[in-house]
Protein backbone atom coordinates (compact mmCIF):
# COMPACT_ATOMS: atom_id res chain seq x y z
CA UNK A 1 0.00 0.00 0.00
CA UNK A 2 3.24 2.42 0.56
CA UNK A 3 3.13 4.85 -2.41
CA UNK A 4 7.00 5.85 -2.42
CA UNK A 5 9.04 2.88 -1.86
CA UNK A 6 9.56 -0.81 -1.27
CA UNK A 7 12.34 -3.08 0.10
CA UNK A 8 13.17 -6.62 1.31
CA UNK A 9 15.86 -7.75 3.42
CA UNK A 10 16.39 -12.24 3.31
CA UNK A 11 18.48 -13.87 5.37
CA UNK A 12 20.32 -17.07 3.05
CA UNK A 13 20.68 -18.89 5.56
CA UNK A 14 23.90 -17.98 6.83
CA UNK A 15 24.00 -14.08 6.56
CA UNK A 16 21.45 -10.85 5.91
CA UNK A 17 22.90 -11.06 2.96
CA UNK A 18 20.08 -9.59 0.25
CA UNK A 19 18.96 -6.38 1.13
CA UNK A 20 17.16 -4.49 -2.13
CA UNK A 21 15.56 -1.33 -2.34
CA UNK A 22 13.32 0.04 -4.94
CA UNK A 23 11.93 3.78 -5.05
CA UNK A 24 8.09 3.84 -6.12
CA UNK A 25 5.61 1.52 -6.37
CA UNK A 26 6.09 -2.17 -5.75
CA UNK A 27 6.27 -3.02 -8.60
CA UNK A 28 9.57 -1.36 -9.23
CA UNK A 29 11.16 -3.74 -6.55
CA UNK A 30 9.30 -6.55 -8.08
CA UNK A 31 11.00 -5.95 -11.66
CA UNK A 32 14.26 -5.52 -10.15
CA UNK A 33 14.32 -9.13 -7.84
CA UNK A 34 12.83 -10.92 -10.67
CA UNK A 35 9.56 -11.48 -9.19
CA UNK A 36 11.25 -12.59 -5.95
CA UNK A 37 13.35 -15.18 -7.81
CA UNK A 38 16.82 -13.35 -7.66
CA UNK A 39 16.52 -13.79 -3.82
CA UNK A 40 17.46 -17.18 -1.96
CA UNK A 41 16.42 -17.76 1.52
CA UNK A 42 14.13 -19.05 4.27
CA UNK A 43 13.25 -16.01 6.04
CA UNK A 44 13.00 -12.16 4.98
CA UNK A 45 11.28 -8.83 5.70
CA UNK A 46 9.74 -6.32 3.52
CA UNK A 47 8.05 -2.90 3.70
CA UNK A 48 6.00 -0.63 1.27
CA UNK A 49 6.51 2.79 2.55
CA UNK A 50 4.86 6.27 2.93
CA UNK A 51 7.40 8.50 4.08
CA UNK A 52 6.81 10.52 7.53
CA UNK A 53 10.92 11.06 7.75
CA UNK A 54 12.97 11.78 4.77
CA UNK A 55 12.05 12.30 1.12
CA UNK A 56 11.04 8.86 -1.03
CA UNK A 57 13.94 7.73 -2.03
CA UNK A 58 16.30 4.12 -2.58
CA UNK A 59 18.15 5.47 0.43
CA UNK A 60 14.92 5.93 2.69
CA UNK A 61 13.39 2.63 1.44
CA UNK A 62 12.84 0.20 4.27
CA UNK A 63 14.63 -2.17 5.25
CA UNK A 64 17.23 -0.36 7.14
CA UNK A 65 20.32 -1.99 8.86
CA UNK A 66 22.56 -1.96 11.81
CA UNK A 67 26.24 -0.37 11.39
CA UNK A 68 27.64 -4.03 10.94
CA UNK A 69 24.61 -4.97 8.21
CA UNK A 70 23.74 -7.92 10.70
CA UNK A 71 20.45 -6.54 11.77
CA UNK A 72 17.56 -5.14 9.46
CA UNK A 73 14.20 -4.00 10.76
CA UNK A 74 10.98 -2.78 8.87
CA UNK A 75 8.67 -0.16 10.91
CA UNK A 76 4.99 0.91 10.34
CA UNK A 77 4.37 4.23 12.23
CA UNK A 78 6.34 7.29 13.51
CA UNK A 79 9.14 7.18 16.03
CA UNK A 80 8.54 10.59 17.97
CA UNK A 81 12.00 10.66 19.26
CA UNK A 82 13.93 9.74 17.04
CA UNK A 83 16.32 13.00 16.54
CA UNK A 84 17.17 13.03 20.19
CA UNK A 85 17.93 8.96 19.55
CA UNK A 86 20.20 9.62 16.49
CA UNK A 87 22.28 12.68 18.30
CA UNK A 88 22.72 9.99 21.01
CA UNK A 89 23.91 6.96 18.73
CA UNK A 90 25.60 9.30 15.89
CA UNK A 91 28.18 10.53 19.33
CA UNK A 92 28.87 6.68 20.19
CA UNK A 93 29.88 6.19 16.76
CA UNK A 94 26.87 4.74 14.86
CA UNK A 95 26.83 5.72 11.19
CA UNK A 96 23.41 6.51 9.22
CA UNK A 97 22.65 5.83 5.67
CA UNK A 98 18.54 6.97 6.09
CA UNK A 99 16.30 10.26 6.70
CA UNK A 100 14.01 8.35 8.32
CA UNK A 101 13.22 7.97 11.76
CA UNK A 102 13.34 4.04 11.65
CA UNK A 103 17.04 3.22 10.78
CA UNK A 104 17.08 4.57 14.91
CA UNK A 105 15.53 1.17 15.93
CA UNK A 106 18.17 -0.40 13.81
CA UNK A 107 21.08 0.99 15.87
CA UNK A 108 19.30 0.50 18.72
CA UNK A 109 18.56 -2.80 18.73
CA UNK A 110 22.25 -3.45 17.33
CA UNK A 111 23.28 -1.12 20.54
CA UNK A 112 21.74 -3.40 22.77
CA UNK A 113 22.10 -7.07 20.96
CA UNK A 114 24.26 -9.65 22.76
CA UNK A 115 23.17 -12.54 21.64
CA UNK A 116 19.31 -12.16 22.26
CA UNK A 117 17.27 -10.42 19.45
CA UNK A 118 14.54 -10.44 21.39
CA UNK A 119 15.76 -8.91 24.73
CA UNK A 120 17.79 -6.51 22.28
CA UNK A 121 14.24 -5.35 20.86
CA UNK A 122 12.74 -5.53 24.14
CA UNK A 123 15.68 -2.81 25.26
CA UNK A 124 15.15 -0.88 22.38
CA UNK A 125 11.05 -0.53 22.18
CA UNK A 126 11.21 0.43 25.87
CA UNK A 127 13.79 3.89 24.36
CA UNK A 128 10.98 4.43 21.36
CA UNK A 129 7.96 7.27 21.57
CA UNK A 130 5.15 7.47 19.30
CA UNK A 131 4.13 4.58 17.33
CA UNK A 132 5.56 1.45 15.85
CA UNK A 133 4.86 -1.68 14.40
CA UNK A 134 8.79 -3.29 14.05
CA UNK A 135 9.41 -6.72 12.47
CA UNK A 136 13.51 -7.34 12.91
CA UNK A 137 15.45 -10.02 11.46
CA UNK A 138 19.29 -10.73 12.89
CA UNK A 139 21.94 -12.80 10.68
CA UNK A 140 23.17 -14.33 14.40
CA UNK A 141 19.18 -15.76 15.45
CA UNK A 142 18.66 -17.79 11.65
CA UNK A 143 14.93 -18.41 10.92
CA UNK A 144 13.66 -15.92 13.78
CA UNK A 145 11.77 -12.65 13.46
CA UNK A 146 11.20 -10.66 16.49
CA UNK A 147 7.71 -8.65 16.04
CA UNK A 148 6.09 -5.67 18.63
CA UNK A 149 3.98 -3.23 18.32
CA UNK A 150 2.46 -0.50 19.91
CA UNK A 151 -0.04 2.25 18.57
CA UNK A 152 0.61 0.63 15.08
CA UNK A 153 -1.14 -2.75 14.14
CA UNK A 154 0.75 -6.13 14.20
CA UNK A 155 -0.96 -9.35 12.71
CA UNK A 156 0.85 -12.53 13.12
CA UNK A 157 -0.21 -15.69 11.10
CA UNK A 158 0.82 -19.49 11.23
CA UNK A 159 0.70 -21.26 7.65
CA UNK A 160 1.36 -24.98 6.31
CA UNK A 161 4.67 -23.34 4.68
CA UNK A 162 5.92 -20.44 7.38
CA UNK A 163 5.48 -18.23 9.90
CA UNK A 164 4.01 -14.51 8.88
CA UNK A 165 3.96 -11.21 10.36
CA UNK A 166 1.46 -8.28 8.48
CA UNK A 167 0.18 -4.84 9.52
CA UNK A 168 -2.97 -6.14 8.64
CA UNK A 169 -5.01 -9.62 8.14
CA UNK A 170 -5.60 -8.87 4.70
CA UNK A 171 -1.83 -9.30 3.86
CA UNK A 172 -2.36 -12.77 4.97
CA UNK A 173 -5.17 -13.94 4.03
CA UNK A 174 -3.96 -16.04 0.94
CA UNK A 175 -1.05 -17.78 3.33
CA UNK A 176 -3.53 -18.60 6.16
CA UNK A 177 -6.49 -17.80 7.90
CA UNK A 178 -5.19 -18.66 11.55
CA UNK A 179 -3.72 -15.45 12.63
CA UNK A 180 -3.39 -13.47 15.83
CA UNK A 181 -3.65 -9.68 16.49
CA UNK A 182 -0.97 -8.87 18.53
CA UNK A 183 -1.30 -6.47 21.78
CA UNK A 184 0.34 -3.09 22.17
CA UNK A 185 3.91 -3.48 23.88
CA UNK A 186 3.50 -7.57 23.44
CA UNK A 187 6.38 -9.20 21.31
CA UNK A 188 6.49 -12.38 19.61
CA UNK A 189 9.73 -14.46 18.03
CA UNK A 190 8.37 -16.29 14.80
CA UNK A 191 10.35 -19.57 13.43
Amino acid sequence: RGYDSAGLAVRDGENLAQVVKAKGRLSNLIEKTDGGKALKGNCGIGHTRWATHGQPSERNAHPHTSCANDIAVVHNGIIENFRELREELEAEGHVFDSETDTEVAAHLIEKYYQGNLLEAVQKASARLLGAYGLAVICEHNPGEIVATRKDSPIVLGLGADGAYVASDIVALIDATRDVVILEDEQFAVMH
